[in-house]
């Protein structure tokens, strides 16, 4: 088949007219003509074709008038109260500042809610299975509105001081690290789960991103963080007063039955994950009933982790916390792990932020066959285990850790 360059001087007036609607209504296809070294984003249309990127149309989930193919088709933004930018992987959210009962500054962000109606209102992913949180006791705190609509909180401090320390360990195992220490911790009441007692009971994701400080001491709006202020997944934040402003967070690739996404990980009930992860270590989160994941009154979804995947930054099926821990971009920063979860929204009915970590290990039978290779599925996932093939660390059986994290799902690519 002979191929010819279509010239865009050949077109009809109606190509003409797609490709000016195209280019305005589709930015974030440009966006994927630049592959990160993640190797997760799709590749542009563009590819391996005569036609250039900005012909293309808009997107089927931008086709406002079928719903249906606006929530099942992607890219898709689920989180949609804030900006993404995927050329340098963050999302830009509102702040929002509110305080203890002490008048202690506490500055936060939302990201999920039980609250539906809320959650439509403010772009919010809606997660009624927030509500059995609370079973945990102490894994949701209370949080007061007051008349001027600031949230106080009766309990949770977070203290963003230490110096976040990750050291891999002696090749060929890097995992686990020989040192671990995250970069803000939680005390024994901190929660980034916040049940709003005189306005519905309803239960908001509300980590927070900076504690104890006024704005002016957190005035990053060029970036160039100072990560003994604030949360080290944070690369700008511009407060504005009493009103807020808008900080801007770092993302992670992440698959959900083979769809590639995007999450944020803000805390983590154990020390080791929040440090790979860079969040905030909260101990209360332990509360939260695991391993009954898929039936009624769980507030958890599942996280399958690889240990012992592929390495190499230049490898596409490279995955799991050896990469995580030794592979680097062409800038020299860590790659991410490129995880798989359960259902988030528009894909599954029981998302949950909180995540129940399930750790897993090829078999040494696995990899000397050379089994191994990007896993993006969860049932994909859990028939290599069926088989025997992964198995939990050093061949135990697989199965959660009982650890969780909180990972709110900002968007999926398709």
């Amino acid at each position: 088949m002979k191929l010819t360059v279509i010239k865009h001087w050949k077109l009809p007036f109606v190509a003409l007219f797609a490709m000016l609607i195209g280019s305005i209504l589709n930015p974030m296809a440009a966006s994927f003509a630049q592959q990160s070294d993640d190797n997760t984003k799709p590749a542009p249309p563009s590819v391996g074709a005569d036609v250039p990127l900005t012909y293309f149309g808009p997107l089927p989930s931008e086709a406002l008038l079928d719903p249906r193919a606006n929530a099942l088709v992607g890219p898709k933004q689920l989180l949609r109260s804030g900006t993404v930018n995927n050329e340098d992987g963050t999302i830009t959210l509102p702040l929002y500042r509110g305080k203890m009962r002490d008048g202690t500054p506490v500055w936060y962000i939302l990201t999920d809610t039980t609250d539906q109606g809320n959650a439509d209102a403010l772009g919010l992913n809606w997660s009624p299975k927030l509500a059995y949180a609370s079973a945990g006791g102490v894994a949701v705190r209370l949080g007061r509105l007051e008349k001027d609509l600031t949230l106080t909180f009766t309990a949770g401090a977070v203290d963003f001081k230490p110096e976040r320390k990750l050291v891999p360990g002696d090749q060929p195992k890097p995992f686990p690290p020989k040192q671990a220490q995250p970069g803000s911790v939680g005390d024994a009441n901190y929660t980034p789960l916040v049940r709003i007692e005189n306005a519905g009971n309803h239960i908001y994701n509300a980590p927070v991103v900076a504690y104890g400080v006024d704005a002016s001491k957190i005035n990053f709006c060029n970036g160039n963080v100072d990560y003994s202020l604030v949360h080290d997944r944070v690369t700008k934040i511009c407060p504005n007063g009493q009103a807020g402003g808008t900080v801007t967070i770092k993302t992670t690739p992440i698959f959900s039955f083979a769809k590639p996404a995007l999450y944020i990980s803000t805390e983590s009930s154990d020390p080791l994950p929040a440090t790979l992860d860079s969040g905030t270590f909260a101990p209360a989160m332990a509360n939260i009933k695991v391993g009954f994941d898929d039936g009624a009154f769980s507030a958890v979804e599942r996280l399958f982790v690889i240990i012992n995947g592929p390495t190499g930054s230049d490898n596409p099926q490279r995955q799991g916390l050896f990469s995580a821990l030794t592979d680097k971009d062409k800038q020299g920063k860590p790659l991410p792990p490129i995880q798989v979860i359960g259902g988030i929204p528009t894909v599954a009915l029981d998302y949950s932020p909180l995540w129940d970590l399930n750790l897993g290990e090829w078999s040494p039978n696995a990899v000397a066959k050379g089994y191994r290779s990007r896993v993006i599925d969860e049932f994909q996932f859990l028939g290599l285990v069926q088989g025997g093939h992964i198995t939990g660390p050093e061949g135990k059986p697989f199965g959660s850790t009982g650890i969780i994290v909180n990972c709110p799902i900002i968007m999926r690519f398709r």
